[in-house]
Order: structure tokens, then C-alpha cells, then sequence
């Protein structure tokens, strides 16, 4: 079975992407995630961030996620994955923060100063190929066929 598909595609990042296949699933699931530093202290820097980029990726590439973008700022992380249609953006930011924060402090004691390496809080976002007006006119558009 083909699938035809012909809309216009819009986009807010600007990277071409193309929609995996597997045995029972065609998706294209990308995340846009920031999370800080406890109380957004200005740590992510030098080493450190090296080393924390570092993390992120190797944690990424374990579970099969494609970091599209990364940038690691002192007092905040921008990622932006590719992901498995079974994995929450919840997830993610769970497996980066928790190796992260294990290994950087671990590796320097100033992080230890800080109660916890990473605030509970992160901000998600879900982005693909097309915009949610796109969609909305491609259903509209299959009613009665």
C-alpha cells in the first residue's frame, strides 16, 4: 500500500527531516527540550560543558535517539532529539539529566555545592515537518473519501 501524501510543509526549525519506517509504524517524533542547572546557576561552562555534551549524546546514541541539536549554554541545555514513537519527552529528559548530573558531579566538586545538579522542571515541545494548520486541513480534507 502506497501512501500519497501532497500538502504544503511549514516549518519552525529548519532542518529537513524524513519520516522513519519499521515493521508496523511510520513516524517522525522529534523533541525540543531546555532544562537548567539548580537555581539556574551559570555552572555549564569550559569542561563542564564539554563534558556534558559529551553525555547527551553517548546517552542519546544508547537508546537510539538522534540529537538533531545541541547547544549548551552556562545556565541552560537546548535539546533538540529525534525519538522512538514509545519514548515520552519525560524520558529523555530523565535518562540526560540523570546520567549528567551522576557523572559531572562525580567528576567535579564544585557541582557538588549545589543540592542537586538539575532543577525538576524542563520545557517540551514536539516539532515535525508540518504545522498543526497543515494537519488540520489534511483530515479535513479526507472526510467523505
Amino acid at each position: 500500500m502506497a501512501l500519497a501524501v501532497d500538502f504544503l510543509v511549514d516549518t519552525w526549525y529548519t532542518i529537513d527531516m524524513e519520516y522513519q519506517r519499521d515493521e508496523h509504524r511510520i513516524h517522525l517524533i522529534m523533541y525540543h527540550l531546555v532544562f537548567c542547572p539548580k537555581r539556574r546557576k551559570p555552572i555549564l561552562v569550559g569542561d563542564v560543558a564539554r563534558d556534558a555534551a559529551k553525555l547527551i549524546r553517548c546517552k542519546c546514541e544508547q537508546h537510539g535517539w538522534e540529537v538533531v541539536a545541541l547547544e549548551i549554554m552556562p545556565d541552560h541545555v537546548h535539546l533538540f532529539v529525534r525519538v522512538w514513537p514509545t519514548t515520552a519527552a519525560a524520558d529523555v529528559v530523565k535518562e540526560v539529566k540523570g546520567i549528567t548530573s551522576h557523572e559531572l558531579r562525580a567528576k567535579y566538586p564544585h557541582l557538588l555545592k549545589l543540592p542537586s545538579l538539575w532543577t525538576r522542571s524542563y520545557f517540551a515541545a514536539t516539532a515535525g515537518n508540518v504545522s498543526q494548520e497543515t494537519i488540520k486541513r489534511y483530515i479535513e480534507s479526507q472526510k467523505g473519501k
